[in-house]
């Protein structure tokens, strides 16, 4: 049987042979003993986000983007107004949602190289007292950039607006503290940093919040409020949930845990994010951003200055070699992107550096 190749992408990710098998278990979906696994799963997320005094923890069936649908669809009322400072795919994906759900938006727009300001954000809020909700990409994974969320959390909290954070590439390993940073909603999914297979997303959402929304939403099956009185009754699911997969998430976050959790995830992390961008500087291959706002999750990387170079042909090289890269999500420059993220097997991040070189100097 051909060895896997290693996912260097924000997600889907390469997990865990241990995550893999808990897989091969079949459950049914109103069982109590995968009711457990379930509440489980709720709980260890709260702890991770230090706020099980505070939120609840809504699961939802399918990708990150159906619980980030769910968030805003679910705790912005129809008559809200929400800002969102864009500068990237995901943030222009939030504005969308907004339009397609007839809640008022504004949206701000950055350069694919900066970060939004806190200071920016004081502002608006300043102008616009209609505002109702600031909507923020944490790490926004088009470029990779990190935006400051603790410093925009401050502000939008002293102005008494309502904080939506998504937290797709950022959840399990970057800071997120309920204690210390005020949010209504912060939004995250199985196959990010927890490092468990894709296919279920999930909501920390401050239960006043929860509590007020009753009735907002545009959805049956993204109703947050529905989703979580439903679980409260019942343990279970509404609909049929993706059992394999939240099975295989406990087990992954079982694991998360017990090898030291958030900091652990997060020096690995940054481990395989200085040794990807040492390494492809040796090999002549320059970073998209400046290292003050690279978050250590993806790496977006100019392309080679060859006139030989084609993406697809370089994708498919390296792809024979074991690695599975991701595209450049950006317009204007050409660009490929390397994640930090996942089991890298036994080479690490060296062994992907090493196939790029060899398939480069093929060019």
């Amino acid at each position: 049987m051909p060895q896997d190749s290693v996912l260097l992408t924000p997600g889907p990710l390469s997990i865990a042979r241990k995550t893999r098998e808990a897989m091969l278990k079949d459950w049914g979906s109103w069982d109590s003993d995968f009711n457990q696994i379930t509440g489980r799963i709720r709980q260890n997320i709260l702890n991770i986000a230090h706020a099980s005094e505070t939120h609840e923890c809504v699961p939802m069936q399918g990708s990150g983007t159906f619980s980030v649908e769910a968030a805003i669809g679910t705790l912005v009322p129809k008559n809200g107004h929400v800002l969102i400072p864009n500068n990237g795919a995901y943030c222009a994906r939030m504005v969308r949602m907004c339009t397609i759900l007839n809640r008022r938006v504004t949206q701000k727009d950055y350069a694919d190289d900066t970060a939004v300001s806190a200071h920016d954000v004081d502002s608006w809020l300043t102008q616009d007292p209609s505002i109702t909700h600031v909507a923020l990409v944490y790490c926004e994974t088009s470029a990779g950039i990190l935006n400051p969320l603790e410093d925009i959390a401050e502000v939008v909290a002293r102005h008494g607006k309502r904080l939506i954070i998504d937290a797709m590439s950022a959840f399990g390993a970057l800071p997120l503290d309920a204690r210390k940073i005020q949010f209504d909603a912060a939004i995250a999914a199985s196959g990010k940093c927890l490092e468990g297979p894709p296919g279920m997303g999930f909501v920390v959402v401050r239960k006043e919040a929860l509590l007020a929304s009753q009735g907002n939403c545009h959805s049956l099956a993204l109703d947050l409020y529905d989703q979580w009185v439903y679980m409260q009754k019942t343990t279970q699911w509404r609909y049929t949930p993706p059992t394999h997969v939240v099975a295989a998430l406990d087990c992954a976050i079982t694991d998360y845990l017990a090898s030291g959790g958030r900091e652990t995830r997060l020096k690995t992390y940054e481990h395989n994010c200085r040794e990807l961008i040492a390494g492809m500087r040796d090999l002549g291959l320059k970073p998209f951003l400046p290292a003050s706002i690279q978050a250590p999750i993806i790496v977006t990387f100019h392309a080679p200055s060859s006139p030989n170079y084609q993406f697809k042909a370089f994708y498919d090289a390296v792809k024979a070699k074991g690695y599975i890269l991701y595209p450049g999500k950006l317009t204007q420059l050409e660009t490929f992107r390397v994640g930090c993220m996942g089991q890298l097997g036994s080479s690490g991040m060296r062994g992907a550096v090493d196939a790029i070189g060899e398939v480069l100097s093929t060019l």
